[in-house]
């Protein structure tokens, strides 16, 4: 009985090892099926983020070179002021004298030029006189007592404010009404 028992124990464990390398195979096939998956998925994730950086950088190169000029445009707005003051401060009658008649044209000129260089480029005045105080574009420098006026309405411009297309280069410095 011993011996076949024996042989019994002999029969299965011959069944076991024959099944065993198929069994092996099987479990070894689907782990690399997972690990491939695997593979691939971090190959979708990594074409993604490649794509979202490329779409980023894409964007930021043409911000770059849609707001490269912003310094210089900054630059220029003192020239533009120290023309609109020089024009501002001419007397009355000097436009009667042949000589500053024409002097004045050129200062003018400039300035028409300098005008039609920041449209090209984009670069706008703020509206502020009689607009309603706007702290993304305007900065209340004072406060007039005004009955006319509603509260909060910008009374005053002190300096323009301008534009370089969306972005703010220089905000209106104002003078805003208030109750009186």
């Amino acid at each position: 009985m011993n011996d076949k028992l024996h042989d019994e124990a002999e029969d299965l464990r011959e069944q076991t090892a024959a099944g065993a390398p198929e069994l092996q195979e099987h479990d070894r096939v689907a782990e690399l099926e997972r690990a491939l998956e695997e593979a691939n998925q971090k190959a979708l994730y990594a074409a993604a983020e490649v794509q979202n950086v490329r779409r980023r950088l894409e964007g930021e190169k043409v911000q770059a070179a849609a707001y490269a000029n912003t310094g210089f445009a900054r630059d220029m707005l003192s020239v533009k002021d120290n023309l609109d003051r020089a024009l501002a401060h001419v007397p009355e009658g000097a436009r009667e004298d042949e000589k500053l008649k024409s002097f004045i044209e050129g200062i003018e000129a400039t300035a028409r030029e300098l005008d039609a260089v920041f449209a090209r480029n984009g670069v706008t005045r703020v509206e502020a006189k009689g607009q309603p105080l706007d702290p993304n574009r305007h900065q209340a420098m004072i406060e007039i007592p005004s009955a006319d006026a509603e509260p909060g309405t910008v009374v005053e411009e002190m300096q323009a404010g301008y534009m370089l297309k969306d972005r703010l280069l220089r905000p209106a410095l104002v003078g805003v009404a208030k109750a009186g």
